[in-house]
């Protein structure tokens, strides 16, 4: 079983910030790409940013020059940096990675639970 815990959601004044976290933990083999998507009411999920296991990354056009994703290997944990926040990036934020959880097995894709960023005055 595997199981992403994010943390790291609130409320936060237009041009604030935040950072969120996400770890993975469970029977975990191997952890390829990850990244974090967010859904805001009524709008489809969309992804943000991603990152892969050697570290190259991934940003939404949205979202370039002022949010940042990065990975600790040993940790299992996922990152998103999130600076100049509008309330447009309002949404809740999940965490999603690819794992394999046996030498042989299969990849699969997890999702967090989603954490809930809020941007208003």
């Amino acid at each position: 079983q595997v199981q992403l815990v994010e943390s790291g959601g609130g409320l936060v004044q237009p041009g604030g910030s935040l950072r969120l976290s996400c770890a993975a933990s469970g029977t975990i083999f191997s952890i390829n790409a990850m990244g974090w998507y967010r859904q805001a009411p009524g709008k489809q999920r969309e992804l943000v940013a991603s990152i892969t296991s050697g570290g190259r990354t991934n940003y939404a056009d949205s979202v370039k020059g002022r949010f940042t994703i990065s990975r600790d290997n040993a940790k299992n944990t996922v990152y998103l940096q999130m600076n100049s926040l509008k309330p447009e990036d309002t949404a809740v934020y999940y965490c999603n990675a690819n794992i394999i959880q046996s030498f042989g097995g299969t990849w699969d894709y997890y999702w967090g639970q989603g954490t809930q960023v809020t941007v208003s005055s």
